[in-house]
């Protein structure tokens, strides 16, 4: 088994606003001089984990992000019989597991004997959510409503002992690939597999403005023909090179060993990341993209990114094929310097229709019928999956 798994990919967007800034415009970077478009690695971790192709290859493997645990533990209790102030105090060690929790101030505790019972507890509630974002591994959540149903059954809180039963063998192919970091609880942090780089494209962009308007269907203009709405977005077509270096012995490693499941992922965050497209306002421009270009490599070799290939930015009319040059010459120039940076390659190029193992340059119809009839797409999570 190869250690790393790399790839580097190429996706046109038509004009979109994928990944918005706080001021809800597309966000960019500015790379060899010039304003690139740019996709943060979170957004494309959370549009692949909450696909439908990633959550139809891993059900039963996919974690919960939420703060709001503590919250589930307590409502669990309350179903029960138990009653709030005590379901409020043995909800709270629990949750308080996997992260710090929220407290009161001062001020707010004091006032809390001034308010009606409804108000009073719908504030004391605010002290069972975590402070940060936490992953829960569904074998962990299990635990957490088994041992909820255990103390409400005996009437008394959570032991010591109990509580730290909770960690188990980690289950969710999200967690494992993408990593849990709970500064306050750090015995349940686990190390990513998976490292994605932020997307950039290929060349300069300028961010332009989409002024449009709404029309009131039963305003029929006898007093007022003006629009309903009038706003503003902005957006940008681009060619993006993303990258992704996943490592195959930690990923098994975070999933207690078991190879099947570790494969099983590997083969759908591949497929997500190839498929599908972040999530920003698609219903207002339908974004939605297949990778131009794929290039896949395996190897124990320590990995590298090639967006070094596009620091001189690409211009002119043609930039799919200008791209794919630019970054294959990259990766040639860099075997030709460091010595091969990979044992095996695969590639996929949609504009050309041709594939195979690289730098062979194979036509569709010839690979298809060596592979048995199978698209070159499949062909290629074979590749990583070998």
């Amino acid at each position: 088994m190869s250690r790393f798994v790399q790839l580097h990919i190429l996706t046109s967007y038509p004009p979109a606003n994928l990944n918005r800034d706080d001021l809800g415009r597309p966000k960019t970077a500015k790379m060899g001089g010039v304003d690139r478009l740019r996709a943060s690695s979170q957004t494309h971790k959370r549009s692949w984990r909450t696909s439908d192709i990633f959550e139809e290859a891993m059900r039963g493997h996919i974690g919960k992000r939420t703060k709001k645990m503590g919250l589930k533990i307590y409502e669990r209790l309350i179903n029960k019989g138990v009653e709030h102030k005590k379901a409020l105090e043995w909800a709270k060690p629990i949750a308080g597991v996997f992260g710090r929790l929220k407290e009161l101030s001062k001020r707010d505790k004091e006032a809390l004997t001034g308010l009606a019972e409804k108000d009073r507890i719908k504030k004391e509630l605010v002290e069972l959510e975590i402070e940060q974002l936490a992953f829960f591994d569904t074998e962990e959540e299990r635990d957490v409503f088994a041992l909820t149903d255990v103390i409400a059954a005996r009437k008394e809180g959570p032991k010591e002992e109990e509580l730290k039963l909770l960690r188990k063998k980690m289950n969710d192919v999200d967690i494992a690939l993408f990593g849990r970091m709970l500064a306050s609880a750090p015995a349940y942090n686990v190390e990513a597999a998976c490292q994605v780089a932020h997307s950039i494209s290929v060349h300069p962009v300028v961010i332009e403005d989409d002024y449009f308007t709404a029309v009131d269907d039963l305003n029929d203009g006898s007093e007022d023909a003006g629009a309903a709405h009038i706003g503003e977005t902005g957006f940008a077509a681009g060619l993006f090179y993303s990258y992704i270096c996943l490592n195959q012995e930690q990923l098994e490693k975070n999933l207690g060993g078991d190879k099947s499941l570790a494969q099983r992922a590997l083969r759908a965050l591949v497929e997500a990341a190839v498929k599908v497209s972040p999530n920003g306002k698609q219903n207002s421009f339908g974004s939605r993209a297949y990778a131009s270009y794929v290039l896949a490599e395996k190897g124990d070799q320590q990995p590298r990114s090639l967006s070094v290939a596009f620091l001189k930015p690409i211009t002119g009319i043609d930039y799919g094929p200008d791209a794919i040059k630019a970054l294959t010459t990259q990766l040639d120039n860099m075997d030709a310097v460091y010595g091969k940076c990979a044992d095996l390659r695969f590639f996929l190029d949609a504009l050309n229709g041709k594939g195979g193992d690289y730098p062979e340059q194979v036509g569709v119809p010839d690979k298809l019928a060596e592979k048995g009839g199978k698209p070159l797409f499949d062909q290629l999570l074979d590749f990583i999956s070998a």
